[in-house]
């Protein structure tokens, strides 16, 4: 059922937004999976089994996505994930995410002693090859926390084709690198809900 074409990813650092240099870059790092859609071109009243299928692949990506960028599992403030979804297929094709996607880099987490009560935040959209997405970013413990509100656009050249899906996952090291909003800190968070 799953059959995977490319696996990219992308890692940068920020160090300043036309102001200071922070004391330390921001790192952000995404995942992309391209591949097959199952249910292109046809609707399929059941398409749980797919959503069950992906997660030890949703697990596989989480741990490849940490590697990737190179940091302490600790140094993990934040989290998103999103999909595009080829023009045969549904936007509801790319909710299958959810699940294989979101857990997985809160059970990576918090196997690595991170604490992640928030929601994964998500994006979904069709489009076609090299269509372009915002992945969504909030702190892995307290959505509230405005320094952590960001987002990463990628887009992976040539996919999705029409009968793919291209889902992601996104980390990041830290808050915005010159955030100045106020709202809720980061040593204020209480823990208890996922939202403060």
């Amino acid at each position: 059922m799953i059959g995977i074409r490319r696996i990219w990813t992308q890692v940068e650092d920020t160090f300043h937004e036309y102001g200071p240099r922070g004391a330390r870059p921001q790192r952000r790092g995404v995942l992309a999976v391209v591949m097959a859609n199952p249910y292109a071109g046809r609707y399929e009243p059941d398409i749980v089994p797919l959503m069950e299928a992906m997660k030890p692949m949703g697990l596989e990506l989480a741990q490849r996505l940490l590697a990737t960028m190179k940091v302490d599992p600790a140094d993990i403030q934040s989290y998103g994930k999103g999909g595009i979804v080829g023009a045969d297929g549904e936007t509801e094709h790319g909710h299958l995410w959810h699940v294989p996607g979101g857990y997985a880099m809160r059970e990576l987490l918090e196997k690595r002693g991170v604490s992640t009560r928030a929601i994964v935040p998500s994006n979904t959209k069709l489009g076609g090859p090299g269509t372009r997405i915002d992945i969504p970013l909030t702190h892995v413990n307290a959505s509230y926390v405005r320094s952590h509100f960001d987002t990463v656009e990628v887009a992976v050249p040539g996919a999705p084709a029409a009968d793919e899906l291209v889902f992601f996952l996104a980390m990041s090291t830290g808050a915005r690198i010159h955030e100045r909003i106020g709202g809720l800190r980061v040593d204020q968070i209480k823990g208890e809900d996922g939202l403060r």
